[in-house]
Parts: C-alpha cells; sequence; structure tokens
C-alpha cells in the first residue's frame, strides 16, 4: 500500500468545479465565531460540490487569514454570500423554496442516523455558533431540526465536523 499523490487523485480544477453538477445543498452559517471553523466548512463544500454558503452576522468572511489556512483555496471555488442577520438569510432561503434544517439539539430534533433528505427538494442546513448554538430568533424559521447521535460525555461536536458529518449524509442520501 502507499499513498497516492495529488496528481493521481484527479482532482478538477476550480474553472471545471463552478460547471460541475452541485449537490442541492447550501449551508447557513449562522454567527460562528471561529473563522477557522468557517475554513473548514468552505473545504467540505468544496469536497461534497454543494452549492453555495451564506455566512451570517458575526462570523468572518474571505478574505481572512484564519479562513484561508483551513479552506486552502475552496474561497475560489465554492460560492457564498455575507447576510448581516440569519434570520434575513433564511426568509430569502424560503422564498426559493429551500427546506430550511436546522442542525440542533431540541425538542423535536431528529436523530440524523433515522432521517433521509428529499431528493426532490432543496436543502439549508444551518449551524450555529459554537458555544451558544442555532440563535433562538431563528428556531421557529426551521423545517425541521437534526440531531448527530453522540454516546459519550461532551454534549455536542465541533460545528465543523458536525458540517462534515450531515453533508456525508445529504452527500450519501441525494446523489
Amino acid at each position: 500500500m502507499r499513498k497516492l499523490k495529488l496528481k493521481e487523485l484527479g482532482r478538477i480544477s476550480v474553472d471545471e468545479f463552478k460547471t460541475v453538477k452541485k449537490l442541492p445543498v447550501v449551508l447557513v452559517l449562522d454567527n460562528i465565531r471561529s473563522a477557522m471553523n468557517i475554513g473548514s466548512f468552505f473545504r467540505t463544500a468544496d469536497a461534497f460540490a454543494i452549492e453555495g454558503i451564506y455566512i451570517c452576522g458575526i462570523s468572518a468572511t474571505p478574505p481572512h487569514k484564519e479562513i484561508n489556512k483551513t479552506a486552502i483555496g475552496a474561497t475560489d471555488s465554492v460560492q457564498w454570500k455575507f447576510y448581516k442577520s440569519t434570520k434575513e438569510c433564511i426568509i430569502d432561503l424560503k422564498d426559493k423554496k429551500y427546506i430550511i434544517t436546522g442542525v440542533e439539539q431540541t425538542d423535536q430534533s431528529i436523530l440524523l442516523n433515522e432521517f433521509l433528505p428529499d431528493k426532490d427538494k432543496k436543502h439549508a442546513l444551518v449551524f450555529g455558533n459554537e458555544v451558544a448554538g442555532l440563535s433562538d430568533n431563528i428556531l421557529g424559521l426551521l423545517d425541521l431540526s437534526l440531531e448527530i447521535p453522540q454516546y459519550g460525555t461532551k454534549h455536542s461536536f465541533n460545528v465543523a465536523v458536525s458540517g462534515g458529518i450531515v453533508l456525508w449524509h445529504y452527500n450519501l442520501n441525494l446523489r
């Protein structure tokens, strides 16, 4: 066994990426405080070829040194837009007929492993602040809430890790 060299991976260029059919999913980042987490979301969004990222509130935006450190160029391939308000972003996405799904532990959460996304719909996955989670003023705008099952002593995953887990699930079930 040997590791593949970068040339052997057969990755597409940024220009080619822009023409590839995208997974009908966007990410909404609700007041993410760590620019490195935002960069990680960009890298994961590129890996799964999703439609884009909506960055909201206090979250840093590209170009930013810490975003670039973890995104490793994915800010060039993945479409993104900034909103001052997460609520405004979600209302815009609802108008565009996206299913708005919060990734949060709520009294109505569906466990991720028990959920299948609708292949005929567009999906917006909303991820909240590393400490406070999703903003209270947007909970009422969600169509549903997903929770990742956990079996240890901690109450949550790192937000960018959650993004990877949930996007993997959507990738498996929508492609």
